[in-house]
């Protein structure tokens, strides 16, 4: 199985939001910021090529759905809180969760896709 490594590779990368292709220079330009750098400044790859769209949104909004909702339901189900409540606690608990994983997300989602073809990062059309 050949293409566990890789796998492993690009997760451990993704996770330090480091370049898929060298794993040393930062994916993005600051801390605060989710857009991803022109290019690596350590390897010089050009990761204008990166094409995550959705993905990382699409895979937080569903597991924040599994997650949270059952909570919610469960909260419901042993105190009864006000709406009020449900609205203000799952909100902050979201925004934190959104907020705190979404940028090593993307970058796990880069990384995977540069690891499942490199050539076509590396080519210039």
């Amino acid at each position: 199985m050949k293409t566990a490594p890789h796998f492993k590779t690009a997760i451990k990368t993704g996770l330090r939001c480091k370049c898929p292709k060298c794993g040393e220079g930062a994916l993005y330009d600051s801390k605060w910021n989710i857009d991803v750098s022109p290019s690596c400044p350590v390897c010089h790859l050009d990761l204008s090529a990166n094409d995550s769209a959705d993905g990382p949104a699409f895979i937080m909004i569903f597991v924040l759905g599994v997650l949270l909702v059952p909570l919610a339901l469960l909260l419901e189900k042993i105190a009864a809180p006000p709406l009020w409540i449900h609205a203000v606690v799952w909100t902050i608990i979201a925004l934190g969760i959104t907020l705190g994983t979404l940028r090593p997300l993307k970058a796990i989602v880069i990384a995977l896709i540069y690891k499942a073809d490199p050539e076509r990062w590396e080519s210039k059309p």
